[in-house]
């Protein structure tokens, strides 16, 4: 295939031109650019691969560290964005925690013209004919290592997804393949985007697109599109080796038409976009399912997007809400969205569903910093040993939009409630003989300590404030002194 010189020409020669102009900008604002020195020759540190944990629940990284996965999703970044705006993406996402981001090779919007380097990935409706040009930054392909390893720069793993689901099915739910993928051209593309990117250690695949797969005919294509990714990693039918997911349209849930599959690693949902997606329902679901996975939700409340009817616009409280929602029912982590960023809306491109401000304008949302705040809360905490344990509150829910979740884990527990909520707690379940308590603030990162109990009986513990919008987490931690 005139594909395959091409990229063994390549091979071991990676493009560096964005990936060092990076580097140099962020050596001129003293931004950090990861935990490794760069080598005498120049070449980027690597992130290390990631893989699921022995316990099935969580990710790791290939020599067994534990990974919380903070995503941001970004599906417009490899068509529109060009080189500055690219650093600009990254530095800010960095500083705010993020560790993964979603973007797509072949994309919804504008996937008809050229992306921001004049490049176009696929000749017209034709995924096995990828259009690579001899030699370095010179095709689409290239622009996207170039971005891949930019990231890589800034600690930050890249969800790639091959290719919007509407090329495959144009309804979102009814799973009827009228796209220009069929089973063999999607094995020789995924072959293809294996075989170019194998080499490259901060990539996980994402499959579907914002596509459920309920019918035959749509699972057969996206299975052949994981059987040549996996074969052109790992030259072999390698499922274990490549990690991979798949990201279906909301409200939907792997779970409920992959579930045996064995290329997906990680059960993924998209709880959708309304106010009130009560996503701590489907995280639930997934999480009983078996075989055990990890499950993140990989699409919900975008802060700023107009949804339903009546229709209302998402805040700042609600994607912080499903966050907590989505890790406290048992999430491996949790992907955010911003309506303008996901779409990259500029004065470059139109809006799509009426974004109300650019999508540099938009990186710095409130909700955007508030992220950070729960990955380093679960990170202060051997959070591998971390599960849902609904059983320590001693107190009635009836109102699923007000729901209280529970985790606990080795030598500590963890209680969110989204209003504020008075907390009855069953301290003697923690088998532990005394625990200190603090409030933690969603909101700020703030903790505040409230003492130490002895695990006896029930006792309840009354937030600071409440309200909507108002919500806390209790930390109950027998491990020693509260930092």
């Amino acid at each position: 295939m005139k594909w395959q010189s091409a990229i063994d020409e390549r091979k071991g020669h990676p493009s560096t031109g964005i990936v060092l102009g990076a580097f140099l900008l962020c050596l001129q604002l003293g931004c950090p650019v990861g935990g490794d020195e760069i080598s005498s020759g120049g070449t980027p540190p690597k992130l290390p691969r990631l893989r699921v944990a022995d316990n099935h629940r969580f990710l790791v990284t290939e020599d067994g560290r534990p990974f919380f996965w903070l995503a941001d999703t970004a599906w417009q970044l490899l068509h529109d964005l060009d080189e500055a705006e690219m650093e600009r993406y990254f530095s800010n996402r960095q500083a705010k925690g993020f560790n993964v981001v979603l973007t797509v090779a072949l994309p919804e919007l504008r996937g008809d013209q050229p992306n921001a380097f004049g490049h176009m990935p696929i000749e017209p409706r034709r995924p096995d004919g990828p259009i690579v040009k001899d030699g370095s930054n010179n095709d689409y392909w290239d622009d996207v290592e170039r971005t891949i390893r930019l990231a890589e720069r800034h600690g930050i793993y890249v969800g790639l997804l091959p290719t919007w689901g509407k090329y495959v099915c144009s309804n979102w739910q009814d799973g009827i393949v009228d796209g220009f993928f069929n089973p063999e051209n999607a094995e020789s593309y995924g072959h293809f985007l294996g075989t170019r990117f194998q080499h490259l250690t901060n990539l996980i695949w994402v499959l579907g697109g914002d596509r459920n797969a309920p019918t035959d005919a749509a699972r057969a294509v996206w299975r052949a599109m994981a059987r040549g990714i996996t074969l052109g990693v790992t030259g072999r039918q390698d499922d274990a080796a490549v990690l991979m997911t798949y990201h279906p349209a909301g409200p939907g849930s792997t779970a409920w038409f992959f579930n045996n599959e064995p290329w997906l690693d990680i059960h993924a949902l998209q709880s959708s976009h309304g106010r009130w997606a009560l996503n701590w329902q489907m995280v639930d679901y997934a999480y009983g399912m078996r075989p055990p996975r990890p499950v993140i939700d990989l699409e919900t409340t975008y802060p700023e997007f107009r949804h339903g009817w009546p229709p209302t616009v998402a805040t700042d409280d609600d994607a912080r809400r499903a966050a907590y929602w989505a890790v406290f029912a048992g999430a491996a982590g949790h992907t955010y969205g911003h309506h303008s960023i996901w779409q990259m809306y500029s004065p470059k491109h139109p809006g799509v569903a009426g974004p109300r401000r650019f999508w540099y304008d938009a990186l710095d949302a409130p909700s955007a910093a508030q992220m950070g705040h729960l990955r380093r809360l679960i990170e202060s905490f051997p959070f591998l040993s971390q599960r849902p344990d609904l059983s320590l509150l001693a107190f009635e829910q009836t109102l699923p939009w007000e729901m209280c979740l529970a985790l606990r884990g080795d030598g500590y527990a963890l209680v969110y409630t989204p209003t504020g909520h008075t907390l009855a707690i069953r301290l003697e379940k923690l088998n532990v003989p005394r625990i200190q308590a603090l409030w933690f603030n969603p909101r700020t990162g703030e903790k505040t300590l409230l003492g130490e109990f002895a695990c006896q009986g029930s006792r309840e513990f009354s937030p600071p404030d409440s309200g909507p919008g108002h919500d806390w987490v209790l930390i109950l931690d027998s491990r020693g002194p509260a930092t």
